[in-house]
């Protein structure tokens, strides 16, 4: 019968002595397994010890998280989180410098329990560390010209544990001085400092202005752009990823009326440049937290465009009429006419043909076109960049399609206005940055206009679309669906610059779509009809015998393990060679019930050590056993989960029972989809019918069958 669910079993360790295999009743009280620890190594005051994780996190055991516990796991006994808080606050206050640094590099380690740092907390251990930066480290900057490793890892050491207390949100942020402040900026604005030291430094600026907006005031007095920028000039990623942060905490916390003033700030500094230049064309790849922090800064940056997007056009507002004027008047090549030239019917007349040929909806006031939103003003914007930086595009654009037809022209006007809605909507213009998000885009830091730039891109890739549909009016919105999907895939491909985006919408032609299109569906709907789910049956067992037979070559191939025995466990290598001499029956695996007969033989070497040295997810998940007596048996430990399929799926196979394994679905469904396409070639873009077509009625007669004698 299994263990009742309640019972745990666990190796407990204790520094000097033998690990402890015992069973937890997580039914008890924790306090009772500790007394029950306690005394199997005649421990007194066991109220002074506790348990934790024997792993990298050292993790205290709590009675909230003691459920965590699995089969297997491995606990220590220690000291009690309390005790151990006590002894380190009273360490860290040592007169010895060497007995300081020692007990401070405890507590950074420490401290990312959550259960010591409440303790910790308790004692005012958070207050301790702010006096110790704020006035105790000047004490110690008379010793740093004659002992400046030990000083920067002092420093070190007492921030980094700082920041892991802080992060487990027990204590509030608004509740630190402005001198506490200011020393920290001092670390930032220092043009050489201790690398961990400045990593600290950044990383608690970051937190500030994230979880407290009046200490958002008091770290903008202290930093600026200009003194973070040097620090993205270097070559440690790290203290890259962390200047980026700080930037990105100053961005968002920025009060709205503040934000374009920073951006505008940004760009004078040029920021842009030197993230590319240092950290996204650098030699070294990009990790997962810069990726992040990159594309925190590219919604925000996209995000200085809500406020034109949201912002509908006054009909009334000359300004905003004179646009619409200018792109009239760079497409025709025309002079504003004098308010007395012609009559008014006349002008209205003029003014009426020339925005219908600029695709407007509204020919008489195409200003009404922008009081939707979004895209609003933005879309307006975009039109007037493209044709003041594209000149030459945008004539011929506008120009090409009020040639043609009414209803075959792409409407310049109309398509505008979609096209940046639909950007807005693809690059989350207004929506805050996600937290495990890592989708940034090389190319929009290529260019100080990158969001126009890529406007300009896509409404050239929208009118050689439409062209290449032959759209008409009515298709309009099969196009739009056709250039998002255009634009998606490419922005998929990560260009690393505005033209190698032109040249990957080149390739994705309205042509390749549909070939894409027609590739994806073979792929998806139709090897789920019946003729072909039929052929799948029919191949499946040739490709199943294909793979039982690699599984019995790799048994004659042989493999070295380790052996393990009901006493000892052997720690050498251990070869199988299959034969076909000896029969011999296998027993259960640790994790499958088997018992069966196999066929072959086995040559082994002996080096012994304990088999209850073994960990129970080793044996559990690597383990089988073979039994060649009626009481003699040997345990094997494969080296890796591969050759323990291998293994189990051969002898599976030699005993004529269905292989299971992971690897073995794994290699079905490889060979299998393979074989199916290989098989299926011929029949490219011919439609397979869902079901076979009726067998017709048999003859009246057989007369026009060829007798070939």
């Amino acid at each position: 019968m299994p263990p009742p669910s309640d019972i745990v079993k666990v190796a407990i360790e204790w520094p000097g002595a033998f690990p402890k295999l015992m069973e937890i009743d997580q039914k008890k009280p924790l306090s009772a397994i500790i007394k029950e620890v306690c005394e199997g190594w005649s421990l007194g005051n066991h109220e002074n010890f506790a348990l934790q994780n024997a792993d990298s996190t050292n993790f205290y055991i709590t009675e909230k998280n003691r459920n965590d516990i699995k089969n297997g796991s491995i606990l220590r006994l220690t000291t009690s989180p309390s005790q151990m808080a006590g002894q380190l606050h009273e360490r860290i206050q040592s007169s010895s410098m060497d007995a300081k640094l020692e007990a401070l590099k405890d507590l950074a380690n420490s401290s990312r329990d959550v259960t010591f740092a409440q303790e910790f907390i308790n004692l005012d251990g958070i207050s301790l560390l702010t006096q110790m930066v704020e006035s105790g480290t000047e004490r110690y900057q008379k010793l740093q010209k004659i002992m400046k490793p030990c000083f920067g890892d002092l420093l070190s050491f007492t921030l980094t544990a700082f920041v892991e207390l802080m992060d487990h949100g027990i204590v509030s942020w608004d509740t630190f001085s402005v001198a506490f402040i200011k020393k920290i900026a001092g670390y930032v604005n220092k043009s050489a400092m201790d690398t961990a030291v400045l990593q600290r430094s950044l990383a608690i600026l970051e937190s500030m202005v994230l979880n407290s907006q009046d200490l958002y005031q008091k770290v903008a007095q202290e930093i600026t752009i200009g003194q973070l920028i040097p620090h993205l000039q270097g070559t440690d990623q790290d203290i890259q990823t962390y200047t980026i942060a700080v930037i990105n905490a100053l961005f968002l916390k920025a009060p709205e009326d503040k934000r374009q003033e920073m951006a505008h700030i940004l760009a004078q500094k040029q920021l842009r440049s030197i993230i590319l230049s240092n950290v996204i064309r650098s030699p070294k790849p990009i990790n997962d937290e810069m990726a992040h922090q990159l594309y925190v800064l590219q919604v925000l940056t996209f995000n200085l465009l809500e406020d034109r997007m949201m912002t509908k056009m006054d009909p009334q507002d000359q300004a905003q009429r004179d646009i619409i004027f200018e792109l009239r008047r760079i497409a025709f090549d025309v002079e504003c006419e004098p308010n007395n030239s012609g009559s008014i019917e006349k002008r209205k007349s003029m003014y009426t043909r020339d925005y219908k040929k600029l695709g407007f909806i509204n020919h008489v006031n195409p200003a009404m076109d922008f009081t939707q939103i979004p895209p609003g003003m933005l879309a307006l914007d975009n039109m007037l960049y493209f044709a003041r930086h594209h000149q030459d595009a945008y004539i011929r654009i506008v120009l090409e399609n009020s040639s043609r037809e009414d209803k075959h022209e792409c409407p310049f006007g109309r398509s505008s206005i979609e096209l940046t809605k639909m950007l807005c909507e693809i690059l989350k213009v207004g929506e805050l940055p996600s937290e495990n998000c890592h989708d940034f885009h090389p190319m929009f830091f290529t260019h100080d206009r990158s969001f126009e730039e890529f406007f300009c891109i896509c409404i050239q890739l929208l009118n050689k679309t439409w062209k290449e549909m032959r759209a008409t009016s009515e298709d309009f919105n099969k196009v739009m669906q056709v250039v998002r999907e255009q634009i998606m895939r490419a922005l998929t491909q990560k260009p690393n610059s505005l033209d190698q985006l032109k040249s990957r919408l080149q390739n994705l032609s309205y042509t390749e779509i549909l070939k894409i299109r027609q590739s994806e569906r073979m792929n998806q709907e139709d090897f789920q009809s019946r003729p072909i789910l039929e052929l799948r049956e029919k191949i499946q067992p040739e490709i199943m015998e294909l793979i039982k037979q690699q599984r019995l070559n790799r048994l004659c191939d042989g493999t070295c393990f380790r052996k393990i025995s009901s006493r000892r466990r052997q720690g050498g290598c251990l070869s199988l060679s299959l034969t076909h001499s000896l029969t011999h029956s296998l027993t259960h695996s640790l994790t499958h019930s088997l018992t069966h007969s196999l066929t072959h033989s086995l040559t082994h070497t002996h080096t012994e050590k304990e088999f209850g040295l073994c960990t129970l997810s080793e044996v559990q998940e690597l383990a089988f056993s073979v039994l060649y007596e009626s009481d003699e048996y040997l345990n094997f430990i494969a080296p890796d989960k591969h050759e323990y399929c291998v293994w189990t799926d051969g002898l599976n196979a030699l005993l004529g029972k269905e292989m299971t394994s992971d690897f073995t679905k794994s290699d079905m469904d490889t060979l299998l989809s393979m074989e199916m396409k290989l098989r299926l070639l011929d029949l490219e873009n011919i439609q397979i019918p869902e079901a076979p077509p009726p067998i017709p009625k048999e003859p009246s007669n057989y007369d026009f069958v060829y007798d070939c004698n």
